[in-house]
């Protein structure tokens, strides 16, 4: 096989994957977080990690709706990089550390996805 012909094949492999990856870090991974770091309240500290997504709403205010190859980290209002300073500011209040940390994780997970593009 010539290396054209294996560069189009991972390309390809890594498409299929990228979303059960994506979508694994916004799901299961914030599971993994509450249970580790949070176990007596896990399910609890689990549901506000969820609840954080609602930071996609954002994605709302874009022409097009969605873009799958628009990076939303520095496109979109609450993915800006002056959001996710203020979420890093977020980290030094205890009663909303745990907000701050699902932010935080999906403006990273949003990023990882942005290297794949």
């Amino acid at each position: 096989m010539c290396s054209f012909e294996w560069e189009k094949m991972t390309e390809t492999l890594l498409d299929l994957i990228r979303p059960g990856i994506h979508y694994g870090l916004h799901f299961v991974a914030p599971l993994g977080i509450a249970y580790v770091f949070y176990r007596k309240n896990y399910l609890r500290v689990y549901l506000i990690l969820l609840a954080t997504m609602l930071v996609d709403l954002d994605h709302l205010l874009a022409t097009p709706l969605f873009d799958p190859c628009r990076c939303s980290v520095g496109f979109h209002p609450l993915h800006s990089y002056v959001a996710i300073v203020i979420y890093a500011i977020l980290l030094f209040f205890p009663k909303i550390r745990i907000i701050a940390i699902g932010l935080l994780f999906h403006m990273l997970t949003d990023y990882l996805d942005c290297l794949w593009l």
